[in-house]
């Protein structure tokens, strides 16, 4: 009979620790779930700031252009 009860202790203490077992790679799965998320969000931001940054870049060339045909004219006078 004492050999049944030890039995059955183990076997509960077995199952307690596959349930947290199963809870913690729950847990895993989800954090890695909100980095990969995290990670996109951080490219697709990337993305804006380069696509910003080449507008910007070509606005600059323009109005560099448009500065100096200003200087020409009064220059000409």
């Amino acid at each position: 009979a004492s050999a049944v009860e030890e039995q059955g202790a183990a076997t509960q203490e077995i199952a307690r620790n596959v349930e947290q077992a199963s809870a913690g790679t729950q847990e895993a799965s989800a954090s890695v779930s909100a980095v990969k998320q995290a990670a996109d969000d951080a490219g697709h931001a990337a993305d804006q700031v380069a696509a910003a940054s080449g507008e910007l870049s070509t606005l600059a060339e323009k109005l560099r252009g448009e500065v100096d045909r200003f200087l020409r004219q009064v220059r000409a006078g």
